[in-house]
């Protein structure tokens, strides 16, 4: 059994990371500011893709699409850099993102989708709306703005954070 300890510890640690998210991480935070700034952001063909899929699934359900805000995009590619700089996915420092979108934006409210290791936009938004923690992120009609940011790490796995805020 003491073999397996280091692999069982590293898949609770795994499934712990990809399964849940800490109370302060639960997108609940609020802020009357109604200040809007934008930032210079492109996007590559999959983020534009993930952002029509989030859209068109909403519209199914009936609820209002969402707009990119650059900010958002901006604040999330810092996010997705930090996660690939420390080799895995996570919402750490989710408060700080949200004080900034808060502060800068006008948000209100604020949640974020993490991800790794899709090759598809269709395959990370899939991923996201079979977790029931993401998928009520994405389905919230309160949101009114998101952005979005994948990157590529050098060992070719694609990261992906997902930020949504009500203004």
């Amino acid at each position: 059994m003491k073999t397996h300890a280091p692999k069982l510890f590293a898949l609770l640690l795994l499934t712990t990371l990809l399964f849940s998210c800490a109370k302060e991480e639960d997108g609940v935070y609020f802020n009357e500011n109604s200040e809007v700034t934008n930032a210079k952001v492109s996007y590559t063909a999959m983020e534009s893709e993930i952002i029509s899929l989030v859209n068109a699934h909403r519209t199914s359900l009936g609820l209002n699409t969402l707009n990119t805000l650059n900010l958002v995009s901006g604040v999330a590619d810092g996010h997705t850099d930090y996660m690939i700089e420390v080799g895995q996915i996570s919402h750490d420092n989710f408060a700080q993102r949200a004080e900034t979108l808060m502060t800068e934006a006008g948000a209100k409210t604020v949640g974020e989708n993490v991800a790794y290791g899709f090759n598809t936009a269709e395959g990370v938004v899939k991923g996201w709306l079979n977790s029931d923690g993401h998928r009520k992120i994405i389905e919230n009609p309160d949101y009114t703005h998101f952005g979005i940011s994948m990157e590529t790490s050098i060992d070719n796995r694609n990261y992906f954070t997902n930020i949504f805020i009500k203004k």
